[in-house]
């Protein structure tokens, strides 16, 4: 599995982008192809100290290869330039491969 990551920083009107977020990036998401799961949260805490992120959003995909596929596509790139409509802290998105865990 492979993981995409995308980490908001405090945006400039927070009201704006959890309004702007829940109804309409997150349905452009829901109807993304490629995403074999997705989650999000606006409740980004840090153990210790106040938490460098405002919001979360994860994605997994099969591997990178599908990752790549569904960035790719038009409605990935579509989703992509939306970021713009409500990020306006900025953004950090990382990707990786997933390992599971054993005890």
């Amino acid at each position: 599995m492979h993981r995409l990551l995308v980490l908001y920083r405090e945006p400039a009107d927070p009201d704006h982008f959890r309004d702007y977020y829940v109804t309409k990036h997150l349905p452009l998401v829901a109807s993304w192809p490629g995403p074999l799961a997705w989650r999000y949260s606006f409740d980004v805490a840090a153990l210790e100290g106040e938490a460098p992120y405002f919001a979360v959003f994860e994605a997994d995909f099969a591997d990178a290869a599908a990752m790549a596929a569904a960035q790719a596509s038009p409605h990935g790139r579509r989703l992509a330039a939306d970021v713009a409509n409500y990020a306006t802290g900025g953004v950090v998105i990382i990707h990786y491969p997933v390992q599971d865990g054993t005890g």
